[in-house]
């Protein structure tokens, strides 16, 4: 029997969850209904306040509650080396994961034509006004390992040259077609450690 009203309506929002489907969302639901309302009140609350308080970094485009993420504002960080991935998500990874230690931007995806993107939507022309302001020497192009990630770092790379800055990809390890947020501290630690020049 199918779910009516309010309770299938929750199921059905659910599932707007990467990787949740109709049964998940279901167990998911009737879980916080039956076993945790409290709980269901915070996360109702907490993403209620998320949707509306974090923006953009206006430095790195990550996400944050400040005009500058908490990355951002570190004195200690290295502003010579830029780590260039696809998404907040994969900031978060490498972080996480690995001894980076300088500064970071997003592009919110990756160059794919077919679905009409380009270097508009990627925001390359703020990268490239980051590049014009002489502080960068080395970026580290952290874009998936998809046929759209490597097009993506070749293309970055080749504006890098241009205002003569070393550009090396992340190697070893980081499987072709894989996505960072889905790959162990390890091996991306690895990949790090055995970046490649890309020109």
């Amino acid at each position: 029997m199918q779910n009516q009203g309010l309770l299938g309506e929750l199921i059905q929002n659910l599932c707007c969850l990467p990787g949740v489907g109709p049964k998940s969302a279901q167990r998911m639901a009737f879980h916080l209904l039956q076993r945790d309302r409290q709980g269901a009140k915070r996360l109702a609350n907490t993403l209620l306040r998320a949707v509306d308080e974090i923006g953009y970094c206006e430095q790195c485009r990550t996400l944050t509650e400040e005009k500058l993420c908490q990355l951002c504002v570190q004195p200690s960080r290295d502003q010579s080396i830029l780590c260039i991935v696809e998404s907040p998500a994969d900031v978060w990874v490498v972080d996480q994961a690995t001894v980076f230690k300088g500064i970071y931007h997003v592009l919110h995806g990756r160059l794919s034509p077919l679905d009409g993107i380009g270097p508009d939507e990627l925001g390359l022309d703020l990268l490239e006004q980051r590049f014009s302001q002489g502080e960068i020497k080395e970026i580290i192009l952290a874009t998936n390992s998809t046929v759209e990630g490597e097009a993506t770092a070749y293309f970055i790379a080749e504006i890098a040259k241009k205002h003569n800055i070393q550009a090396s990809r992340i190697a070893h390890g980081v499987p072709m077609g894989g996505e960072l947020e889905f790959i162990d501290s390890g091996t991306l630690s690895h990949a790090f450690k055995g970046r490649r020049d890309m020109i």
